[in-house]
């Protein structure tokens, strides 16, 4: 018997019992590029509604041929980290990019902002210091505020009143920061940053927001909840990612302060330790920041499919999580009609993910439904119409 066997039989029974509850995740193999329209394996063309592509910039013309003068200017990889050899004038620009973007004062390029979130409380906090976290702040959040030795706080879910109570209790400690997503990615809703400032102010706290799912898609411009709240500056911290609404590719960033910027490169570990990101995904960024700026054309097309899509799954039935964003959180509570409803959708060309625990909590099962701004009204009518028709078969609606 091999040193394995008696794990391989554990790990066995507990991907049996993950199934056997209707929880195993399976993977759908794409043939054809990310966009609204899709090529699965088997041949079918469905549309897609479950992609972060809320510019409808992951298959953009002007982006892979940015990326493309990219590879014959400056090469393929790195294979190095930035204080060694891993720095080129392409990371330099887009860093300089995303800050003038955001009003703030210096950025730090990662390769996901997983990494970013991981990697930004360890450096800057230590046991004399506070971390006050959103209940539902995202997974790479959580692990960074694990690896870090400050007091953790955490208040319920964009809870003023529980985020006043922790602000409170945590006035023993030296520095505090509370953090919050922008848009939390599972339900939809928007932090409200204007009343997170203003405890802030209140009991001494700076704020990082990881705005993944805002920037691009919240704020009249795309500037995220900083914008939405005329809060543009005044964060201290604001993660984000190149990997939704920017392009939709890899690469993080933590941008803010000059003075947290400057602590992170000399002692941010997956900075530190980690290769820097390819200079096509540079350029592509930066050619992706570029466009967001130059017009407000995308932006105004995802507000105004967002609008109509809610409204008319409303109006179907359908139990909907408030949004503020581009994410419609449509809740079926139990997982395997989670995962009913989405196969069945598939078959009628809509292509949806059921969301179970533990990427939800347990019995908050739902379909998340995200809209792009290339997501025609024709494409819209036909998602609507189909959640319909699967709704009633499986009596989620009338």
């Amino acid at each position: 018997m091999s040193s394995y066997t008696n794990f391989q039989k554990h790990l066995q029974g507990e991907l049996a019992g993950i199934e056997s509850l209707g929880l195993y995740k399976k993977e759908r193999i794409i043939t054809s590029p990310q966009a609204v329209d899709i090529q699965l394996e088997s041949g079918k063309k469905v549309i897609n509604f479950c992609a972060n592509n809320y510019l409808g910039l992951s298959n953009s013309p002007a982006l892979i041929e940015a990326s493309k003068q990219a590879l014959d200017s400056h090469g393929f990889g790195m294979s190095s980290v930035r204080f060694i050899c891993g720095t080129q004038d392409l990371h330099k620009q887009l860093e300089n990019q995303i800050s003038a973007f955001f009003g703030t004062e210096d950025t730090i390029l990662y390769a996901a902002c997983f990494d970013a979130n991981g990697g930004v409380f360890e450096p800057l906090l230590c046991e004399q210091d506070a971390i006050i976290s959103d209940a539902l702040n995202h997974a790479s959040i959580i692990d960074g505020v694990r690896l870090c030795k400050a007091v953790r706080y955490r208040y319920a879910n964009a809870d003023m009143e529980d985020l006043e109570k922790q602000l409170k209790a945590s006035q023993a400690q030296r520095f505090r920061i509370i953090v919050t997503d922008g848009v939390f990615s599972m339900d939809g809703n928007v932090a409200p940053l204007d009343k997170i400032y203003k405890l802030a102010q209140k009991y001494n706290a700076m704020i990082m927001v990881d705005e993944s799912h805002s920037a691009g898609v919240v704020g009249k411009t795309g500037r995220g909840t900083t914008e939405l709240y005329e809060l543009k500056g005044k964060v201290e911290i604001i993660t984000g990612t190149l990997g939704k609404a920017f392009g939709g590719a890899i690469g993080g960033f933590t941008t803010g302060k000059k003075e947290i910027v400057e602590k992170l490169r000399q002692g941010s570990r997956p900075y530190l330790f980690s290769n820097s990101i390819p200079p096509m995904v540079a350029a592509a960024g930066t050619k992706a920041f570029k466009m967001i700026d130059e017009s407000n054309k995308l932006q105004d097309q995802l507000h105004s499919n967002t609008d109509y899509f809610v409204e008319k799954i409303k109006a179907a039935g359908f139990d909907i999580k408030p949004t503020q964003s581009a994410i419609c959180a449509v809740m079926l509570y139990d997982a395997k009609l989670a995962q009913d409803l989405a196969a069945k959708l598939l078959d009628e060309g809509i292509y949806v993910i059921g969301f179970f625990f533990p990427v939800v909590p347990k019995d908050q099962a739902r379909i998340r439904v995200q809209i792009s701004a290339a997501h025609s009204k024709q494409q819209l009518d036909k998602c609507v119409a189909s959640f319909c028709k699967i709704g009633k078969e499986l009596g989620i609606i009338k």
